[in-house]
């Protein structure tokens, strides 16, 4: 039995499929609306069905796999080379089909439902961690036009300001201190927010053992071990340790002509989410010496 190959342009409404047909050699590239193209896969025999890596796509991969097809993600710049012409969807799709055909190309890991959701917390709590910086810089900016002078960085910035508050009111005028005031709730209502949601990532931690393992790695916490363990997906589409360094974007880029490679800083590809928590974390370490010999089976 032939094993159908399909290239799929996924969108929120509209869908591209590209397949070639083994028997006749016919060539097929149509256009479905989202439950249209789930009941043509629960008809078809299992086959290979390849998503351009985007938004939903770890969904429609879990959708697909329910249908007993093999479902493969590519990352967007693995496509681009292969679109002819154009771009349009029925270009993208053919793209894709082509692109899974080629020998060594590489995928991007699957995700499940709980890592999905758990990289969104982690993104949720960045967001609104940015808003609390950008709101304490602005209103040190503020509050300097009144001569207010504040000490750097968010939570030194936010707590100055609270224990400044009946002098603040002696200096700046009324309409603008009841102004600030209110900021200050708000802030706190945001930090009482970013504590919730970190609650329910250590939640999470605690029922995941491979989360629980990776915490005992020392400079890695809570957070890094999550956001880990979530990004990476499935551990076995990684060949090694140093092929996640490399996803991650913490390996050296290479130069080289002539025989002679040159090395450079690192290539800061991937997530950089998680390699900014795996530095952070890293940078925490005293020197190497000194820290115990830690052996992981």
């Amino acid at each position: 039995m032939n094993f159908t190959t399909y290239g799929l342009d996924i969108a929120k409404r509209v869908f591209q499929l590209y397949w070639v047909t083994h028997e006749s050699g016919e060539i097929h590239n149509r256009k479905f609306g989202k439950q249209e193209l789930l009941e043509f896969f629960a008809q078809r025999e299992a086959g290979l069905i390849a998503i351009e890596a985007c938004e939903s796509a770890h969904w429609w991969r879990r959708k697909l796999m329910a249908l007993e097809h093999e479902v493969k993600l590519i990352h967007a710049k693995f496509v681009r080379p292969f679109v002819q012409g154009n771009k349009t969807d029925a270009a993208d799709a053919k793209a894709i089909w082509t692109a899974v055909r080629q020998p060594g190309m590489r995928m991007v890991a699957g995700k499940t439902e709980d890592q999905q959701a758990l990289l969104a917390l982690h993104r949720m709590r960045l967001s609104l961690i940015k808003f609390c910086t950008m709101q304490v810089n602005q209103l040190r900016g503020l509050l300097y036009e009144f001569g207010v002078t504040l000490k750097g960085g968010r939570q030194a910035g936010l707590s100055e300001i609270q224990q400044r508050m009946a002098e603040l009111e002696e200096i700046v005028p009324g309409v603008l201190f009841e102004a600030v005031k209110e900021q200050l709730n708000r802030l706190d209502e945001i930090e009482a927010d970013v504590k919730n949601i970190e609650r329910r990532i250590k939640d999470w931690q605690k029922q995941q053992a491979a989360c629980r393992k990776i915490a005992e790695i020392p400079g890695v916490g809570m957070l890094t071990a999550t956001a880990l363990v979530a990004t990476m997906g499935e551990a076995d589409s990684f060949k090694s340790g140093r092929e996640f360094a490399a996803f991650v974007g913490l390996v050296p880029r290479q130069s080289g002509t002539g025989g002679k490679i040159k090395l450079l800083g690192i290539s800061k590809r991937g997530d950089t989410y998680l390699r900014t928590l795996l530095i952070h974390g890293a940078s925490e370490l005293p020197p190497k010496n000194s820290l115990p010999r830690v052996t992981y089976n």
